[in-house]
């Protein structure tokens, strides 16, 4: 089952072995996009076995599939192949068909607050849409009286998929403030199980607050929006927590779940350490900013309570702003099939991530996906391409098709 746990083992400390890793990546990122991923320094190396071909890394064929958007947060795929994707600050929800066209699903979202980093964000679309017509999305929300939160709702497509309307609200009361640190990130795993990854809206120990949805990744029924029976904190009497997976978060901005495996989540830190992380139910990832918001502390700090779970990758000091990631496989994608492709706002680029064993083995930086501005969402879509979407807010951001060629 997807949402199945690892076995309890140590927790390991390997944040300087994943920065100088970092490091090492960025000098190699001028290296041709077909050169192969650098190995990390203190893994082993072994010969090929002489009956094993050496794959290589692919060539990369770069695309516009869509065009002239503005801030384009997330993208999803129907079971048919048809394109759903959102963009933050305009709210509008569109489409994109296998004829090529866009179309526009839904205007604006009602109801919609934005504010800093919130507005718009994810969309995710039911395994069974070709029959309900039902997709997720999550999205800062502005009620009656004038308050805000952020919430996760169901949608229902008409029969021909060119209207939407909300059927369903799943999830409300994720906390805001200014917008800043909203999350929020959704991603399908396992039976009827939606997980929504969110920020901690910058609120001082809602982190680790167990009664709070913020800074948490959230494992819900999407049907209903209750908590999957099988969670970690199901027998809490707090409706909130039972709907936890994971806590300790700062700012949750990608989630990808490996296939046969566990969700992975893709945090921004403060002015060190974005993350990448495995997450295991019930897990404490260690952020805990102190009083008055201070975010001097370790984006893992293992002198709180508790065992806290380090990162499988750390960017170090500065921080490269991760956002989207999707895992690769086909054989088309030669060496890279099975690796994390994660996509930057700050730094601009893609970085594929080798893991073994939920051990980082491996970086590599294409120099063919350098060229596209900030890049927020990452999905491989049919036929195993990878899709992403700039976020440069200039009123020209784009979907962009990256297909491997061995």
């Amino acid at each position: 089952m997807s949402h199945h746990t690892h076995h309890t083992r140590p927790l390991r400390r390997h944040g300087r072995r994943a920065a100088a890793l970092t490091a090492l990546t960025i000098a190699i990122g001028a290296l041709p996009v077909s050169a192969d991923a650098v190995p990390d320094a203190d893994a082993p190396q072994q010969a090929p076995s002489p009956q094993a071909p050496l794959r290589r890394a692919p060539s990369l064929q770069v695309r516009t599939v869509v065009s002239g958007l503005d801030n384009v947060w997330d993208i999803a795929f129907t079971p048919k192949g048809r394109m759903l994707f959102t963009e933050r600050d305009i709210g509008r929800i569109s489409t994109r068909g296998s004829d090529g066209v866009r179309r526009t699903l839904v205007s604006r979202v009602p109801n919609l607050w934005v504010s800093g980093e919130t507005g718009l964000m994810g969309i995710t679309v039911d395994p069974g849409f070709s029959s309900n017509h039902r997709f997720y999305t999550c999205h800062g929300f502005t009620g009656p009286g004038g308050g805000h939160d952020v919430r996760v709702v169901a949608w229902r497509t008409n029969d021909t998929a060119t209207s939407a309307q909300v059927v369903k609200t799943l999830v409300r009361g994720i906390d805001t403030t200014s917008g800043r640190h909203g999350g929020c990130r959704l991603r399908l795993g396992g039976k009827r199980a939606l997980f929504i990854g969110t920020g901690d809206a910058a609120i001082t120990g809602s982190a680790r607050d167990t009664s709070s949805l913020n800074g948490k990744v959230l494992r819900v029924d999407r049907n209903t929006g209750r908590a999957v029976p099988t969670n970690p904190f199901f027998n809490s009497s707090n409706a909130n927590t039972r709907r936890l997976w994971t806590f300790g978060h700062r700012n949750v901005q990608g989630l990808a779940l490996r296939p046969g495996g566990n969700m992975w989540s893709v945090e921004h830190g403060t002015y060190r350490d974005d993350e990448v992380n495995l997450l295991r139910a019930g897990g404490d990832y260690g952020w805990q900013a102190g009083p008055g918001y201070d975010e001097s502390p370790p984006m893992t700090n293992h002198a709180l309570p508790g065992r806290q779970i380090d990162a499988e990758w750390s960017s170090g000091n500065p921080t490269l702003a991760p956002s989207g990631a999707a895992w690769l496989k086909g054989p088309r994608w030669g060496s890279w099939n099975g690796a994390l492709a994660v996509a930057f706002l700050k730094d601009q680029s893609v970085r594929i991530m080798h893991f073994s064993s939920g051990q980082l083995q491996s970086v590599v930086r294409p120099s063919a996906l350098t060229a596209f501005g900030r890049l927020r969402a990452a999905q491989l879509g049919p036929g195993n391409v990878l899709y992403l979407t700039t976020d440069n807010g200039d009123g020209n951001d784009r979907v962009l098709a990256v297909t491997p060629t061995p």
